[in-house]
């Protein structure tokens, strides 16, 4: 009698304390809040996420991490998801993995610069970053930069930071930049374009960054002349008063979108839906463009000082599925060319 007294009560235990967290969960997942993965950088984390709770009174649970560890969980929860929306990654990353999202089309696509509308019905483009160069005013001396084609100045010999492109994405998109600007603009096989990045390699001489942050770092910090480099750090120093320069390559320069996307089986659609539509906003997008260094893309919106517009840029678009597809071969033979320079 005693026996199955203890079993009821462990049994009720139990079965009291599922019901708490499903209770908690579902709380979590209805009480007018919407939970969101992000792989997005601190800054924007803290200024949009804010903005979102304050102008609809929608709660957010938020979870930040790596596209891929996120995609990875996305994987494991599709059958019972507990996220609503993906907030960041890349469309060319996520594309395969289109069945963990639902087909969504903010009413607000229709505002948006004609490369960054919502083709695919599932991702919604809502901010870029782009390959740069970034110039140290205070050494630079007469040394006239305003392209790829500059930097292969015997001035600049050895004062030239890039990281490796087998290391480091945003060294790597540099490449394909570089590639398909000082070539045809299409092939990443174009020979011109390959003497063009062996004679760069060749000016660096030797010198390779050990990460994408040392390059901006050591530019901003004197101890390069110039930088190979992507727009969001270049940028902030800009705003933030630094000595520095940023030139977009007047032989041709590539942007990457970011995309946000609802997850399939979101519990809490609608709002997951004015998530979207409020990342695309006027109000949102004018916030990327003048507090933050992530480029909009919504047509119109306001631009900060430290922002060019893309008016005045030679823009070249690539593929971002071809840019990844193609990028084991890229990689070694820029590996093979430099290790070969260095003998």
């Amino acid at each position: 009698m005693k026996k199955n007294l203890w079993v009821l009560l462990i049994v009720s235990l139990v079965l009291l304390l599922g019901m708490t967290d499903c209770g908690n969960w579902a709380e979590a997942k209805t009480a007018g809040g919407v939970v969101i993965y992000s792989p997005c950088s601190e800054d924007i984390i803290n200024t949009i996420i804010p903005m979102f709770e304050k102008e609809t009174g929608i709660k957010v649970d938020l979870i930040t991490a790596g596209t891929g560890e996120l995609v990875k969980r996305l994987e494991s929860e599709r059958h019972n998801p507990y996220a609503d929306i993906m907030f960041g990654g890349s469309p060319a990353t996520l594309v395969s993995h289109v069945d963990l999202f639902e087909e969504y089309v903010s009413p607000n696509d229709e505002f948006m610069m004609e490369h960054a509308k919502n083709e695919t019905g599932f991702f919604t483009p809502f901010n870029a970053d782009g390959s740069v160069i970034l110039v140290n005013k205070n050494i630079v001396g007469d040394i006239e930069i305003t392209g790829y084609a500059d930097l292969l100045n015997p001035k600049l010999k050895g004062r030239i930071a890039h990281a490796d492109p087998a290391s480091s994405s945003s060294a790597y998109y540099q490449l394909t930049n570089m590639l398909l600007a000082m070539g045809d603009g299409e092939d990443y096989f174009n020979e011109d374009a390959w003497k063009y990045v062996e004679a760069l390699i060749k000016n660096l001489d030797g010198k390779v960054a050990s990460g994408s942050g040392v390059v901006h770092r050591s530019v901003a910090d004197g101890e390069y002349i110039v930088g190979l480099t992507y727009e969001d750090p270049a940028v902030s120093y800009v705003r933030d008063g630094a000595p520095v320069e940023v030139v977009y390559a007047k032989e041709g320069v590539v942007f990457m979108n970011a995309t946000v996307a609802i997850v399939n089986g979101s519990r809490n659609r609608e709002n997951a839906e004015k998530f979207v539509d409020f990342i695309i906003s006027e109000k949102a997008q004018n916030a990327f463009g003048t507090q933050l260094t992530n480029r909009p893309l919504r047509a119109g919106v306001k631009l900060g000082h430290h922002m060019k517009p893309m008016e005045e840029m030679n823009l070249i678009h690539e593929s971002q599925e071809a840019c990844l597809a193609n990028k084991q071969a890229i990689v070694k033979k820029y590996i093979d060319l430099f290790v070969k320079l260095q003998d």
